[in-house]
């Protein structure tokens, strides 16, 4: 079982307890249960294992493992981290979602890539409506829904969904299925998408007016910030399309002193590129450093619950492997819970980022090839039917702008030496709804240009 493994060394001094602001709306497990449950299984036959915090002089905070004594109790209490329907969708749609990432990162490891995977999830969860028994089980194993006993599971989504696209979360997204026009579409399965999602299925019409319809659709759901979805038309035999967009620019809840110098960032074997960076002295974060992983995690607070976590490496690198196999939605709820509050000089670049592909094709390598070959999507019609495509375009920004201004003061805790982190290089990021755990974009930046909007 993998468990983060926080450890930062450094002339510094650290008292107290870690800081508990961050977890007073989470709807899981209370943080002192919740870090001491293990993650994601990377060893067969590992043992389960406790993390307990060494505060001490020179070492700002590390995370060591004890093993239960047989004379104390036994093995380890099973601790279940994600107690509430919302939070065990918000896992399963989160786990699609760094299950889905991991395929494209290996599809090109030389490329960046930015997704929103609860967007994806939310369009084929649209699909398995109209699909035979069989099938849905097939999309739910995928989907991560398989091990959910919620009977409104539906409902749940519905309401998730509706939770992370409250106003001041910063997110915009849009899910639709898309129907080819000489299909015989039962109306139930429209009826019941509508009912339950808010969006009725559309039947194409086979003409290029279905290209300005859907981007229309796209750009009207995204605030008008998710444009030119498709650059071509579909073609007339399009089958069965979902499609699924988003756009995300939160605000900090400290903001940026400092914006738009211009600095170097490092690329693995070519010239480092110059990009505009945000900086700010004495910025409050959340930060660890995992050994295992050979990168430093820093969390950082947005408005409306939501965070942003940085996997910086080490090194430049081009290869995150560890950290893309390591991701889980339990790994990264303990890594929440562990990481340690501290004042950092902290240096993020100012991202204005586009991504656009067809994600189809990476399904039969997560287990839907035979459901691909035949969907039996009878609640849809009683023609055969087949999935054509499976678009996402995901559109982000972040900017200075913040609620509050950084401490002028050194913090309480005992930190007595200014820290630095400096995002200037090759990392992994993620965007988290922290009251439900959620998973709203995930990306890999290799080189900021490469997604730079158009």
């Amino acid at each position: 079982m993998k468990s983060p493994q926080i450890t930062f060394t450094g002339s510094l001094e650290y008292s107290g307890e870690p800081d508990r602001s961050w977890d007073s709306q989470r709807e899981t497990a209370g943080p002192e249960k919740a870090k001491s449950r293990t993650q994601r299984q990377l060893l067969a036959g590992a043992r389960m294992q406790r993390t307990s915090l060494l505060l001490c002089l020179g070492v700002l905070f590390s995370l060591s493992y004890a093993q239960s004594d047989p004379e104390e109790g036994g093995a380890e209490e099973h601790v279940e981290l994600f107690t509430t329907p919302t939070a065990k969708m918000a896992a399963a749609t989160s786990d699609f979602g760094y299950n889905l990432f991991r395929q494209l990162a290996a599809r090109d490891p030389k490329a960046s890539v930015l997704l929103s995977p609860i967007s994806i999830s939310a369009a084929l969860t649209q699909v398995s409506m109209g699909a035979s028994s069989q099938a849905e089980k097939q999309l739910y194993r995928v989907l991560r829904y398989h091990a959910l006993t919620d009977t409104q599971l539906h409902d749940t989504l519905r309401d998730l969904l509706s939770a992370i696209r409250a106003p001041g979360k910063g997110l915009n997204s849009a899910a639709r299925v898309y129907l080819e026009r000489k299909l015989r579409l039962r109306l139930e399965y429209l009826n019941a998408v509508e009912k339950q999602y808010g969006v009725r299925p559309k039947a194409l019409t086979g003409s290029s007016r279905d290209l300005k319809e859907i981007n229309d659709w796209v750009k009207q759901q995204t605030g008008s910030k998710v444009d030119r979805f498709f650059t071509s038309a579909l073609p007339r035999n399009a089958g069965v399309v979902p499609l699924g967009a988003a756009y995300f620019k939160g605000q900090w809840v400290t903001r940026f002193g400092q914006t738009g110098k211009m600095e170097d960032f490092k690329l693995d074997g070519a010239a480092p590129v110059r990009i505009p960076m945000m900086q700010q002295e004495r910025y409050p974060v959340k930060l660890g450093i995992d050994s295992d992983l050979g990168c430093t995690i820093a969390q950082v607070r947005m408005q409306g619950d939501i965070s942003m976590v940085f996997f910086l490496p080490d090194e430049v690198t081009q290869n995150m492997t560890l950290i893309e196999e390591s991701l889980s939605a339990e790994f990264v709820q303990d890594l929440s819970n562990m990481l340690h509050p501290v004042q950092v000089n902290l240096a993020l670049p100012v991202l204005k980022l586009s991504y656009s592909t067809d994600l189809l094709p990476l399904l039969s390598d997560m287990g839907l090839s035979e459901w691909l070959a035949r969907t039996d999507l009878v609640k849809i019609t009683s023609q055969e039917a087949k999935v054509s495509s499976l678009h996402h375009k995901a559109v982000m920004e972040t900017a200075p702008d913040g609620s509050q201004s950084a401490s002028s003061t050194p913090p309480s805790n005992g930190q007595s030496l200014a820290l630095t982190y400096h995002v200037d290089r090759p990392f992994i990021f993620l965007v988290r709804d922290e009251p439900s755990g959620a998973l709203l974009f995930i990306g890999k930046v290799l080189n900021p240009r490469d997604l730079s909007r158009v």
